[in-house]
């Protein structure tokens, strides 16, 4: 069983006993923390896709550490002009443990019907009434012709 959830802005792809680092959590460390922004869950084959997310569906994770990340090198530089910059940045992470996945949801078939009704329901208010094409102009081209 996996899950899609989105965490502090990311979407991630998770399954139980499974190690992430997100962008730094609030929470402290050894805190449980639930994710309820589930976009898709896979449970042996059965799929469920939220629109945009499932509902009653939730990630639940233990926060085991703060850290950061490896560093990585901004270097600017113009040639010929003497001009070089050279920056660093360390992101602020969080490494988190997913304990468990709670499915409570709809089918993706039920997902996928209603956005079919919406749809029909969409184009039904767009749609105008089609005109008949007029006979008339026909007319007036075997006219000339003869």
């Amino acid at each position: 069983m996996y899950a899609i959830v989105e965490i502090a802005g990311q979407q991630f792809k998770v399954s139980k006993d499974l190690k992430v680092y997100v962008n730094r959590l609030t929470n402290e460390e050894g805190s449980k923390v639930s994710f309820d922004k589930v976009l898709l869950l896979d449970d042996n084959g059965n799929v469920t896709l939220g629109a945009p997310a499932i509902e009653g569906a939730s990630v639940e994770a233990k926060v085991l550490q703060h850290l950061k990340g490896d560093k990585v090198i901004v270097f600017k530089k113009k040639r010929r002009k003497g001009y070089k910059k050279r920056n660093g940045h360390r992101q602020y992470l969080t490494q988190i443990v997913i304990e468990g996945i709670t499915a409570a949801g709809g089918t993706k078939k039920a997902a996928a019907k209603k956005a079919v009704v919406a749809e029909d329901a969409a184009t039904e208010e767009v749609e105008a009434p089609k005109v008949k094409k007029a006979a008339a102009p026909k007319a007036k081209k075997e006219a000339t012709k003869e």
